[in-house]
């Protein structure tokens, strides 16, 4: 029934960019072994087109090559839609046999529910015992990169997705202390707003971004375990504590830029950096947006805290990359996948990118004080699966519950999200 339900969301997926007209060189090819490359050559799928990721990925690729000079590693990302592009294209690759060496996905059900589950993984439980990795990644972590007790891929870097940043200059001359709880928040945001500050800043261009602060308000409202149960069937949508999480959504909704529906999170995080906003949440990308490319100054020009109520919780996001069936050489991709799991690799990405490593054992002097603090977390708080980044529910479910989310961010009826949530949750 799993694979049954993988090859379905494939299919759709596959159906939406022959709909949309897509002759992109990614899809299928009656000459697949010139487009492979051979056996010397390691494609690697991603959507990591932009500053940062980009560069990270760049250096991954040069030093790979410098020490594997009889391989060639071809960059394959697609870039636009936040990744919405790039898995299209994979989804008609993989339907049509033509799978890349090794792709972008993030850990947890975007990963288990789709490929894994349509049968198109191999696993890498000798991969993970032959570099000594089981006690280098957290076990939460290796979990959400497993399914039915076995490994599909290896995580490269990790994001947080349960963090505020704010611009400290205008909290400080609005006398605003970091708030810790969501009642904190809402009297530092009622000040914020009386001084004709816009309190939260938001861009819901893409609606991935408001489910991500919904996420946030139900993780804090039901705690890590219950918050995983939700999203495993076990608690149900109209639950007491997830009406009450809408109601807080809707009330932090008081606190955004009119003109959120018309910008991306970049923008948004431009509001922040310029001083007309004072908050955003955004996964840690975002640090390495304000840095890379505004020339902020962590801890100077802009700080962060956890979300209210959730400093003992991890949302996470992870990129991993697996080995898909079907391969020419899967023992080449498998050295590739070896040296992406390495600190060496891990501590030459994750600075560029902004994010922290996912191995527990890198080196720390290699990033600043975001990256330093959100490795002791990592270490030191629970792990939870991040719904707007098809971690913690199926493509299926999550498709339905962005749009839920962006009904109410419009309308703000709880009835309604509550019923189109409850309406979707077979789908999880």
């Amino acid at each position: 029934m799993k694979k049954l339900y993988g090859l379905i969301v494939l299919l759709a997926l596959a159906m939406v960019v022959a709909a949309c007209g897509s002759d992109d060189a990614g899809g299928k090819s009656a000459d697949k072994d010139k487009k492979s490359g051979g056996k010397n050559q390691v494609e690697i799928f991603s959507w990591w087109t932009g500053a940062g990721e980009e560069d990270g990925l760049l250096a991954l690729i040069d030093k790979f090559q410098e020490e594997n000079s009889d391989l060639k590693v071809k960059n394959a990302a697609v870039a636009g839609g936040a990744g919405t592009n790039a898995k299209a294209v994979l989804a008609t690759r993989m339907q049509g046999d033509d799978p890349p060496s090794t792709f972008q996905v993030h850990g947890g059900e975007e990963l288990n529910k789709s490929w894994v589950a349509a049968d198109k993984m191999e696993t890498l439980d000798g991969l993970y015992k032959e570099n000594d990795w089981m006690d280098k990644f957290p076990k939460d972590l290796i979990d959400l990169v497993s399914s039915d007790g076995k490994i599909y891929s290896v995580p490269v870097d990790i994001h947080r997705g349960n963090v505020i940043f704010y611009n400290k200059k205008v909290f400080k001359d609005n006398g605003i202390d970091v708030p810790k709880t969501f009642d904190e928040f809402v009297a530092a945001a009622d000040k914020l707003k009386k001084a004709d500050i816009t309190p939260l800043a938001m861009g819901d261009k893409e609606s991935w971004t408001a489910t991500m602060i919904f996420e946030n308000v139900l993780l804090a409202e039901l705690g890590p375990d219950d918050y995983q149960k939700l999203f495993k069937g076990d608690i149900a949508f109209d639950d007491k504590r997830v009406v009450n999480a809408a109601k807080k959504f809707g009330k932090l909704l008081d606190y955004i830029n009119d003109d959120h529906a018309s910008r991306n999170w970049q923008d948004s995080a431009q509001l922040v950096a310029n001083g007309d906003a004072a908050m955003l949440n955004m996964g840690d990308w975002a640090k390495g947006y304000f840095v890379n490319d505004l020339d902020l100054k962590t801890n100077e020009d802009f700080g962060y805290f956890a979300f209210p109520d959730t400093d003992k919780d991890f949302t996470i996001i992870t990129d991993t990359f697996g080995l898909p069936k079907g391969v020419d050489n899967p023992d080449q991709v498998k050295k590739f996948l070896t040296f992406l799991g390495s600190t060496e690799a891990q501590d030459i990405f994750n600075p560029l990118k902004g994010s922290i490593p996912a191995r527990v054992d890198a080196d720390e002097s290699k990033y600043d004080d975001y990256g330093k603090d959100t490795m002791k977390d990592f270490k030191e708080t629970t792990l939870v699966p991040s719904l707007a980044h098809g971690s913690a529910a199926s493509e299926g479910f999550l498709t339905k519950a962005n749009q839920a989310v962006n009904i109410f961010v419009t309308q703000k009826d709880v009835d309604t999200l509550i019923q189109a949530l409850k309406n979707a949750a077979p789908e999880m």
